[in-house]
């Protein structure tokens, strides 16, 4: 019967840690995972803000996880890709009769 004890003692341990998963990290998870998918679709001519609040236009995707923007003419900045907050207007794909 002490077995029985010591885990009804740590029941509402167990609960808290349920509803903080369920209520935090879960949600953080997710809005990580959204912001990653976000950021490996931006493409040339998408308009962005990055997270210092700087608008412009994607010019140049690189492959090692930056970007070169415009933001204003002639003037264009290499950002990291993950400081992108949010994407203003995407551009339109390339048509299917572009690729063949």
């Amino acid at each position: 019967m002490e077995g029985a004890g010591a885990i009804g003692s740590f029941l509402p341990l167990i609960l808290i840690f349920g509803i903080m998963y369920f209520l935090l990290i879960r949600p953080q998870q997710k809005k990580m995972k959204e912001h990653q998918a976000m950021v490996e679709a931006l493409r040339r001519g998408d308009q962005v803000i990055t997270q210092g609040g700087i608008v412009g236009k994607v010019s140049k995707v690189k492959d090692d996880g930056e970007i070169e923007v415009e933001i204003a003419d002639g003037v264009k900045v290499r950002i990291i890709k993950s400081t992108v907050a949010q994407v203003l207007s995407k551009t339109e794909p390339a048509a299917a009769a572009d690729k063949g």
